[in-house]
């Protein structure tokens, strides 16, 4: 089976969708042909075999308008009709250059649908769902769509989409096998977006005697460095900015806990990411961070200072009640894994194949 994802990016670019394509293509391209079409950033091959796959990254323009940038992708349905594909999944609706190309691809086609319809805050939210009621009005066209959570399912079939053509297949995880340490800060890991709560975090830490580090870049980097000088907490909050993988690795392994106080998250992978190491989460009740978390962890309302801090104060002083949540969010994880949902994406294209 010749299988062929697209996404507005793709490594070295590094995000959640980019995650979750790298680790079910790797899987598949062991038994199918599988291709991933992108964008071609600066200083990149226009094509690149990459772990039993192959990227083909084509002619672009960027617009840093927002993070990620906004993007036109040029000989979308040219590439496509080339490759003469089974399948096509879409995993990107940001881009109406890739729409446009996929749509006009007469075999199955698949829409993984990663972020809630109408997600954002502020300026943002409308722009999004702008953009996503121009975007449903292509969805029937789709045989199948997949929804990274159940929660995310729900919204869809709300909006009037068959639930018969709506499935939920996670994203995964890879279980670390080898032994992590009880360090001494708190670790929180994402774009720096209005979207994720940040400010509710770093104003929580003004009631707690604990270290954060925050990793990742965005458009809200310089308010949320401002809010912790203004509160007097540059001494014990720390703006990592993008690391590594190896350094991700590094710091979920060596971190006391793991927090994600989003506004809203469709799914949470870096709240996934974390329990696999077997670190206590702190997170938002909201969208499909409780089916992530379940009891494996805190669950806090979004935006409430009061209760993140006493979360974190519960499990700051209690050691044998981090160890227990750890080793319980582990065990949660191992239903995750990257394998289990390789195997469910790949049973899908098969599906979609045979019935055509």
């Amino acid at each position: 089976m010749r299988i062929v994802e697209v996404n507005a990016f793709h490594y070295p670019f590094i995000g959640g969708i980019e995650n979750r394509l790298h680790n079910i293509c790797r899987r598949l391209g062991k038994e199918h042909e599988v291709f991933v079409l992108t964008s071609r950033l600066p200083g990149t091959e226009e094509r690149e075999e990459m772990d039993n796959y192959t990227v083909i990254r084509l002619p672009s323009r960027y617009f840093n308008i927002y993070n990620p940038p906004y993007v036109r992708i040029s000989k979308v349905r040219e590439a496509i009709d080339e490759l003469r594909p089974d399948v096509v999944d879409l995993h990107y609706r940001w881009a109406g250059s890739l729409i446009k190309g996929v749509l006009g691809y007469g075999g199955p086609k698949v829409y993984t649908c990663h972020n809630t319809l109408g997600e954002g805050v502020g300026l943002t939210h409308y722009a999004s769902e702008l953009n996503d009621r121009m975007f449903l009005r292509h969805l029937h066209q789709f045989d199948k769509v997949v929804c990274v959570s159940d929660y995310m399912k729900r919204d869809v079939a709300a909006r009037g989409f068959s639930e018969d053509r709506l499935l939920t297949i996670y994203n995964g995880v890879d279980i670390p096998e080898a032994p992590c340490q009880d360090g001494d800060y708190i670790l929180s890991l994402g774009r720096l977006v209005r979207l994720k709560g940040l400010d509710s975090l770093i104003r929580a830490m003004q009631h707690t005697k604990c270290h954060l580090r925050i990793c990742g870049e965005g458009p809200e980097r310089r308010k949320l460095e401002r809010l912790a000088q203004h509160l007097g907490l540059t001494d014990r909050i720390d703006f990592m900015g993008w690391i590594s993988e190896e350094e991700k690795h590094r710091m979920l392994c060596e971190c006391r806990m793991f927090a994600i106080p989003s506004v809203h998250e469709a799914y949470g992978m870096v709240a996934a990411e974390a329990m696999s190491y077997g670190k206590p989460v702190i997170a938002s009740n909201t969208g499909g961070l409780p089916e992530v978390v379940g009891n494996a962890g805190i669950l806090v309302p979004p935006r409430d200072e009061k209760a993140l801090a006493d979360a974190i104060n519960a499990l700051d002083s209690d050691a044998e009640k981090r160890l227990t949540l750890g080793k319980a969010a582990k065990e949660r994880m191992r239903a995750f894994s990257w394998d289990e949902m390789a195997k469910r994406t790949g049973d899908l294209y098969t599906e979609l194949v045979g019935v055509r």
